[in-house]
């Protein structure tokens, strides 16, 4: 427990964090995004080659949550992440909201960069540059890239809804995992921390943005019948709409709202103490 850091400072983290990530140089962000990408596109195609290799969904829900691992102790830019922690720095007042949109786009652009990257290397290593289908994989990705498109498509309104919900649901839980990043001091908390919110997320099913950049794309690489409208009409879109808005209002403004105050007290009393 000697690593274990409280609530209150754990918020005080998120706004120096936020702080961080808003003087970053757009190169760095890029960069950081572009990496968090990819590596989130590996863990993606390991996690349901597993899952589709075990028959057990919840095999490849457990190893996912590697790969935020690797985002964590590298401080890379995942823009689910940043969703819930720039706010922060935002009511702070240590930013403003032109640093934040800033972060939040090149982020974007960075993520978006190394999934297609990683989505093309992919599509190589796994059918021999286009002289196989990919196999078990490959059908997977296939069905997986219909599933989160087309399919809520047919549903009209009721799937635009349905899958906007299903990304607040999913940013909840996945910046919550940026958040007890910042629980520990140590690194095997800081894995063990981010694994938990990340795990729930995926074995539930829930629609992540940065991940589908690399699903949907990969799928339709491997021949899904899903065209760039469908991706980013009835998926990337909304997806990334409903991410930032569960990672905003149930992350960022709700941990600030009750914890931030608290934060200011303790180091109000603090320095009373040290000018008695």
């Amino acid at each position: 427990m000697a690593d274990y850091v409280k609530p209150a400072q754990i918020v005080g983290n998120m706004v120096e964090s936020g702080v961080v990530k808003a003087g970053l140089t757009p190169l760095d962000l890029l960069l950081r995004g572009a990496l968090a990408g990819a590596y989130l596109g590996f863990v993606t195609s390991m996690a349901f080659l597993v899952a589709a290799q075990t028959g057990q969904f919840i095999a490849g829900a457990l190893l996912f949550p590697a790969g935020f691992a690797l985002i964590v102790i590298l401080g890379l830019e995942l823009l689910t992440g940043n969703f819930g922690i720039m706010p922060t720095a935002l009511m702070a007042g240590r930013i403003g909201i032109g640093r934040v949109l800033s972060n939040w786009t090149l982020v974007f652009i960075g993520n978006l960069a190394g999934s297609l990257i990683y989505a093309s290397l992919f599509w190589i290593a796994t059918t021999e540059c286009g002289h196989t289908s990919g196999g078990l994989i490959g059908d997977k990705l296939r069905a997986l890239a219909v599933s989160k498109t087309t399919a809520y498509e047919a549903f009209g309104a009721a799937g635009m809804l349905t899958v906007f919900v299903k990304a607040i649901l999913c940013n909840w839980m996945v910046s919550l995992g940026s958040v007890m990043g910042l629980a520990s001091t140590s690194t095997t908390g800081k894995i063990l921390g981010a694994w938990l919110p990340i795990f729930i997320f995926v074995e539930q099913g829930f629609e992540h943005s940065v991940v589908n950049m690399f699903a949907i794309p990969a799928g339709m690489m491997l021949g899904a019948k899903v065209s760039l409208y469908d991706w980013w009409v009835w998926n990337e879109i909304p997806v990334t709409l409903g991410n930032m808005l569960g990672a905003v209002l149930f992350t960022g403004v709700a941990l600030y709202a009750t914890y931030g105050r608290t934060r200011k007290s303790a180091v109000y009393a603090s320095a009373q103490d040290v000018a008695a």
